[in-house]
């Protein structure tokens, strides 16, 4: 298992993109001034695509930093459940208890003020707690103005931290789409964005061996796999039981970062001191 930079990165400059942002649209009114429409037209919309791409898609680092797989040889993958707690979060918990598993729950902050026993419980049986956002606005997060985003992660930081006594350093972008301002509200909260390398779509695909069969195909050592509780079609249980049975087939165990995180601190201690 190799060294690596530290997993929790918040981002430290979040608003590095309005230079950028200020500068090519300087450019794009010089080249419309100098030359004409005919050109400048072009060039604005080929400034703003970077912007979208950033927005849309969600292993971008353009806005703030974001991780997408863990740093590690080992056939080990980060399972990470999103959009709970939920009336499956206690099977949920037994499914993972019974193969030995760990996983990181993402969890909505009202759902969890609502449900705040769940949150406790996902806690209480070693599994990490992440932001979700506070209302989880899956249409419009992508679009929201920073005062908006700045509470949706705030608030939910605040009530998960009442309910467990730990601030969460992981966040889930909605649906995984950012935009400028998620880096501001992460940076107050000294959040670090958690994307994901191997998902199967289960929270709209109601049939599990699809659904399965979609992230089999994307794992790698150090897969951040992405899972769903609480999916209207109601069979999320299903998949997260054949899910960990294809693991443990397969040979894959689960992986938290924490886990990760101690091992590279244990393995940096040993080294001797440079004299």
């Amino acid at each position: 298992m190799s060294t690596c930079p530290p997993l929790a990165r918040p981002p430290r400059h979040p608003h590095a993109w309005l230079a950028f942002l200020l500068a090519s649209q300087a450019l794009a009114a010089l080249v419309w001034w100098r030359v004409g429409w005919q050109v400048g037209l072009p060039v604005l919309v080929a400034t703003h695509l970077p912007f979208w791409w950033g927005t849309l898609k969600p292993q971008s680092a353009l806005f703030c930093p974001v991780l997408t797989r863990l740093p590690t040889t080992e056939r080990a993958v980060w399972l990470t459940i999103d959009d709970g707690p939920s009336d499956q979060t206690l099977a949920m918990l037994d499914l993972l208890d019974a193969h030995g598993a760990k996983a990181t729950f993402f969890v909505v902050g009202a759902r969890a003020a609502a449900r705040p026993e769940l949150v406790r419980a996902i806690a209480a049986r070693g599994h990490t707690v992440g932001n979700h956002s506070e209302t989880h606005p899956a249409r419009w997060f992508w679009a929201l103005p920073p005062a908006r985003m700045r509470a949706e992660i705030a608030r939910t930081q605040a009530i998960l931290e009442g309910i467990t006594g730990a601030r969460p350093r992981w966040f889930r972008a909605v649906v995984g789409m950012s935009n400028p301002f998620v880096a501001a509200a992460l940076h107050r909260s000294g959040l670090t964005r958690v994307a994901w390398c191997a998902r199967g779509y289960d929270a709209v695909v109601a049939d599990p061996r699809k659904a399965i069969a979609l992230v089999e195909r994307q794992l790698r050592p150090g897969a951040i796999v992405l899972m769903h509780e609480g999916a209207p079609h109601g069979r999320n249980l299903e998949g997260m039981a054949l899910l960990l049975q294809r693991l443990e087939a397969l040979g894959y165990r689960t992986l938290l970062p924490e886990e990760l995180e101690g091992i590279q601190h244990a393995v940096a201690a040993q080294r001797p001191a440079l004299p």
